[in-house]
């Protein structure tokens, strides 16, 4: 009886200084013993059986291996290192199968453990090639189970089990440690033969790791995926695979996780061709690489896809080149042109396809980003390229990593999918339900507390306040977070009259909180409504922000609008948000009312002027409703507050990086021949005080 694959097999046995069985290879440990026997399929004939130890560079052995195996630390010592046990193997067999009259074979192991965790693994770390032959082999225990069905699972056999399902009378204890298991496994052999079993499908070894796209389309299987977490950062996609070398990656199955900053965060997601491979790969949690060990966890298909699905149909075009090695260049002047990037790398370092070679990323409205990924037909191009790292490009350095297939589609995904302006944290109009409006008087009834502890919260600052509490106006706390809606170090708290005021910023200012001082000044309603437009208050005195400067600001503003309420529709839009910390049940004080409520709800918070970018759109909106609140909020806080709100007809644009001293009459010499709102400087939106607070950076205007 013959194979299709070959006509023999070498039957294989192996084991290492550390684990034993359905563990072995788990825990890193070197091969000391190899043990393996030709068997000539068509005749039954055998050659000569062989068993070698092994030299390891540790021959710490453990208990489980100097019990099960009988070895030494002083016998391994005279044994040869693994290349030359290989070179051996490699002679032998040969000589083997000439004597049969073949020449050539497959090998046949107990399980898959020894090939892909032992041997694979080992060779890659000490940087020498296995040869050929242990990229196909025989899963013994699978052949086993087709040709007897039913025997038990895969996972469950041995051996062992396999002998005693067939009533093989070998005694172990008779021979050495891995001759038995050798012999025992020829006699399995022969017995299928007899039940004209053929060997036909060889389990395979992937030579190297493929890269390619993947699509948001495709369905990944869950019981594929695995999490390696701890990479080095500079590590690669092939970094990776040789990591898991031994067990096959999906072509494009290494997906490299960044950061909010586009940087590699040291994890990767890895997609494996079957669940059998997979859980393999487990068994290399806290495996090293390098110095450093890696954890392994499993993760699902929607994580993978998440990170390395697709949809762009030019990265899907320039990542259609197979098996290219792909560098990923940053910091690139935005001015940089195809022509620029191919000059930097020079002839020494050839991009694959020239300019198709080139893939620049850009914001969805066609800014540079800095960024590009170049392509290269071999490492050696690659190793060139990297050269270059930090190397000047008209007057900024540039950094240039490898990178991967997934790389490039998750940085692509991540700018396409930034939006031209950011969704504000807050509506544009104020959200503080009446009756408990802001004062906007000038009757300083109010203090302002400074470099508040960012974990403090209303119960602190009450405790904070001691015996004044009892002196603060029902619902008269206010804490202002910033625009990314977390505290600021700031509050606002309105007293029962300017007396109390004066007394509390006496008493308390400089006083500690946790461990930080906090200042206390006092103010009035306007002035805090000038600190959230971005003026500042202190004892010296009062500095109005830049948008409230003469020369900056239309003739008329008023303070807070009268607070507008939002139809209920509209408010289940702006759902409050747990940005402070859970409050405790507060203590009541000796001159505080027990039922007296000292702050507002959370939709009453207040939100400081911290100035963020907004990129420019590529075109002008026609409605404000871009900006943050819908259409029906808009309206109604209109109708409420007597606002006026742009008609639908016309255009939008943003004016930004003005000149501190610009006023409307430059402003309108700059739209000279181009139609504006009529109606004098009507164009020029009176935004609310509160609205351009958290719209407007101070030089900017919104123009009609």
């Amino acid at each position: 009886m013959t194979a299709s694959h070959s006509d023999s097999l070498v039957v294989l046995f192996g084991a290492t200084a550390g684990a034993y069985g359905a563990k072995l290879g788990s825990d890193e440990r070197e091969l000391v013993l190899l043990v393996w026997q030709v068997v000539d399929l068509p005749s039954k004939k055998v050659g000569t059986l062989h068993k070698s130890l092994v030299k390891a560079d540790n021959l710490d052995l453990s208990d489980q291996c100097r019990e099960v195996s009988g070895l030494t630390p002083e016998g391994l010592g005279k044994a040869e290192p693994l290349d030359r046990v290989l070179q051996q193997f490699s002679q032998l067999v040969s000589s083997d199968l000439k004597v049969l009259g073949r020449s050539s074979y497959t090998l046949c192991s107990d399980g898959q453990l020894l090939i892909r965790q032992v041997l694979h693994p080992e060779t890659s770390k000490k940087n020498f090639l296995l040869s050929d032959c242990f990229y196909s082999f025989y899963d013994l225990r699978k052949e086993f189970h087709t040709c007897y069905p039913s025997s038990a699972a895969v996972k469950d056999q041995t051996i062992k089990t396999m002998a005693e399902y067939l009533g093989l009378g070998t005694d172990e204890a008779e021979e050495d440690f891995g001759v038995w298991q050798v012999k025992t496994m020829v006699a399995i052999i022969f017995s299928m033969l007899s039940e004209d079993h053929v060997f036909t499908e060889p389990e395979t070894v992937k030579y190297k790791y493929e890269t390619g796209p993947c699509s948001k389309s495709e369905t990944v299987d869950s019981e594929t995926v695995i999490r390696a977490r701890g990479l080095p950062w500079q590590s690669s996609d092939q970094d990776i695979a040789r990591f898991f070398k031994g067990l096959n990656i999906a072509k494009g199955g290494v997906a490299l996780c960044l950061n909010s900053q586009g940087r590699r965060n040291g994890e990767a997601l890895v997609r494996f061709v079957n669940s059998e491979q997979r859980d393999l790969a487990l068994e290399r949690h806290k495996h090293h690489m390098g110095s450093r060990y890696i954890e392994v966890y499993k993760a699902t298909g929607e994580e993978f896809l998440k990170i390395a699905g697709g949809t762009s149909n030019e990265v899907a075009q320039f990542l259609s080149k197979e098996n290219q090695v792909i560098i990923r260049m940053r910091g690139l002047p935005f001015t940089a042109t195809q022509e620029d990037v191919l000059g930097f790398l020079g002839p020494e370092c050839p991009v694959t396809g020239g300019k198709e070679g080139l893939l620049f990323v850009k914001y969805p409205d066609g800014r540079p980003t800095g960024d590009a990924f170049v392509l290269f037909s071999c490492e050696e191009y690659a190793q060139n390229a990297l050269k270059k790292h930090k190397e000047i490009l008209g007057k900024r350095y540039i950094e240039l990593f490898r990178s991967t297939a997934a790389e490039v589609q998750q940085v692509l995904n991540r700018y396409m999918s930034t939006p031209l302006i950011p969704t504000l944290p807050t509506p544009i109009i104020p959200v503080i339900p009446p009756p408990y409006t802001i004062a906007t008087g000038s009757i300083r009834d109010c203090v302002r507390l400074r470099g508040l502890p960012y974990t403090a919260g209303i119960d602190d600052i009450l405790e904070f306040m001691g015996d004044a509490t009892g002196d603060i106006k029902p619902h008269g706390v206010h804490m202002v977070l910033n625009q990314q809606g977390r505290p600021s170090g700031d509050a606002f708290i309105q007293m029962k009259s300017a007396d109390k005021a004066f007394m509390v910023a006496q008493k308390c200012h400089k006083k500690m909180m946790k461990d930080r001082y906090v200042e206390v000044f006092q103010c009035s309603g306007e002035e805090m409504n000038f600190v959230l437009m971005g003026g500042t208050l202190n004892r010296s005195g009062l500095s109005p922000p830049p948008c409230k400067l003469p020369c900056l600001s239309p003739p008329a503003y008023a303070a807070f609008q009268t607070a507008a309420v939002i139809p209920a529709e509209a408010a289940a839009l702006y759902q409050p948000q747990a940005l402070l910390p859970t409050t405790r049940t507060p203590q009541a004080s000796a001159a505080a009312p027990p039922t007296v409520t000292y702050y507002p709800a959370q939709a009453a918070q207040l939100y400081m002027n911290y100035t963020a970018y907004y990129p420019s759109p590529p075109v002008s909106p026609t409605t404000v409703g871009y900006i943050a609140a819908p259409p029906g909020a808009v309206a109604a806080a209109a109708t409420a507050t007597h606002t006026p709100i742009l008609p639908q007809p016309g255009a939008l644009v943003r004016m930004q990086g003005l000149p501190y001293n610009t006023g409307m009459k430059e402003i309108l010499s700059f739209f000279q021949g181009y139609q504006y709102a009529p109606d004098d400087y009507n164009g020029l939106i009176q935004l609310s005080d509160q609205a351009r607070s958290v719209l407007q950076a101070p030089k900017e205007w919104v123009c009609l």
